[in-house]
């Protein structure tokens, strides 16, 4: 599928986080700018919409490795794996150490060894027009679409 704009992706982030169980997890794959953190951004947002919380400036967690966000019955953790060097420092950070009531957001999840069980796949990648995203999506597991 190919993403035109913004309002599109975030229609597409809206979506998906309404399916979304609360232990699943996203995986996103994708270049640099190519809106892994837009995409996670429009799912918190909503999800702050949902529970009546204060929206906030969701940001890519790559210095931090991981940002938390808690609603009224479940958390959503926020990882970017960009400076991970090895599978050995993905263990180092505990990912896969909470599991109940937490929906996991990952960019660059490609040194993860273990595949999660009930998990999304999304690969964005720049399209031909450089204003456009091509999205592709492939769940695993209890999550269906």
């Amino acid at each position: 599928m190919i993403i035109k704009s913004l309002e599109q992706l975030n229609f597409l982030s809206v979506e998906i986080a309404k399916k979304l169980s609360k232990s699943d997890s996203i995986l996103l794959f994708g270049e640099i700018g190519v809106g892994k953190t837009t995409f996670t951004r429009n799912l918190i947002n909503f999800f702050q919409e949902q529970d009546n919380v204060q929206i906030t400036d969701v940001l890519s967690p790559t210095f931090n490795l991981l940002y938390e966000y808690e609603f009224k019955d479940f958390k959503i953790m926020h990882y970017d794996l960009y400076r991970l060097k090895n599978s050995k420092e993905i263990q180092q950070i505990g990912i896969f150490e909470e599991t109940k009531a937490v929906i996991k957001i990952i960019e660059w999840p490609e040194l993860i060894k273990n595949r999660i069980p009930n998990r999304i796949e999304i690969n964005l990648s720049y399209a031909e027009n450089e204003n456009e995203r091509n999205f592709e999506m492939e769940t695993f597991g209890k999550c269906r679409f």
